[in-house]
């Protein structure tokens, strides 16, 4: 069920909704969180409630849409009340602000946030140099940002490093949890020797990219260089050690390729994970994320190597090495 409230307020909207709960049996209980979604009043919008539905399968919640209009118009608020099979397992309320309440969002979320119960904010795009001191990024206890939907990811990756406080992520590193799964297990089995180095390579643009380089290193304590190379994203991580080098090979996007001595090669599945997958990740942790902190600490001591974009993108193991 979709409601439309144009020119209204937020009191209107609570009201209305305490209303199609109880002619419709809708309720609030089992809600885990508050979603505060962030974004242009655009075709990002609908993409960004898609994705949370998604993700409100895994964890219930109310998800609050704050698209901001233009800033010209008159100060207006229309807002939008989905529920049932329009809403996932949420009840979605979407407020399009326009004039100066675009720029003040939080005023208009305050009210329809629900009690006692945590507050997230993501900004799919767009994201505050600074998310803890956004007025709405003030009221959460996590915040999730998207540096590869900025304009400049890898600024927006330098930018994330100067603003980091407990409670910030980013869907960039979201998106490195099988490649860092792969590399952690495949040093589980022999031969036990010391990583001397590592070489990741991806696209110039890529921040996971970047993260998975700075991730070795922190973890590690090891040099790493950052070479660029085709993509999409991460194409490969290399761990150097002195009997033989352990190999992961992405050259499409879908299927990698895992080569270590002593152990057969494999193929392995390492699809670029969706947003909705990478959000409902991030929804189950609600405190400080110390991996993500001391990988973007990490990220000074990497290596950034000789472009290598006119190189040939990287291929699998042959036939006889699968």
């Amino acid at each position: 069920m979709i409601v439309d409230l144009p020119s209204t307020t937020t009191s209107q909207v609570n009201k209305k909704m305490v209303e199609l709960r109880e002619s419709g049996g809708a309720v609030a209980l089992g809600r885990v969180l508050t979603l505060v979604i962030v974004t242009g009043d655009g075709t990002e919008t609908e993409e960004a409630i898609q994705a949370a539905n998604e993700a409100s399968r895994e964890h219930p919640a109310r998800v609050i849409v704050v698209a901001k209009g233009a800033r010209q118009a008159a100060a207006r608020l229309d807002a939008q009340i989905r529920i049932g099979g329009d809403a996932g397992a949420s009840e979605v309320v979407v407020l399009r602000l326009y004039g100066p309440l675009a720029e003040e969002g939080a005023g208009s979320v305050v009210p329809l946030l629900l009690p006692d119960a945590p507050v997230v904010v993501w900004w799919p795009n767009d994201a505050p140099e600074f998310p803890a001191q956004d007025p709405i990024g003030e009221l959460a206890h996590r915040r999730i940002t998207d540096a590869a939907a900025e304009p400049d990811p890898i600024e927006a990756l330098r930018t994330r490093v100067r603003s980091y406080v407990d409670g910030d992520t980013d869907l960039a590193w979201t998106r490195l949890t099988s490649w860092r799964a792969l590399l952690a297990a495949s040093l589980d089995l022999p031969p036990f020797e010391p990583i001397e180095g590592a070489v990741v390579s991806g696209e110039s643009d890529s921040p996971s990219t970047d993260l998975l380089a700075g991730w070795l290193a922190a973890s590690l304590g090891i040099p790493v260089r950052r070479e660029v190379h085709r993509g999409p994203g991460i194409v490969s991580a290399v761990l150097e050690r002195s009997s033989g080098n352990v190999e992961v090979v992405r050259p499409d996007g879908k299927v990698g390729y895992l080569t270590q001595p002593g152990q057969q090669d494999r193929r392995v599945t390492l699809n670029r994970r969706a947003v909705r997958d990478c959000l409902a990740e991030e929804l189950r942790r609600l405190g400080p994320d110390e991996i993500y902190e001391n990988t973007l600490r990490g990220l000074s001591d990497v290596v950034r190597g000789e472009s290598s974009e006119n190189e040939e993108q990287a291929e699998p193991v042959s036939a006889g090495q699968q």
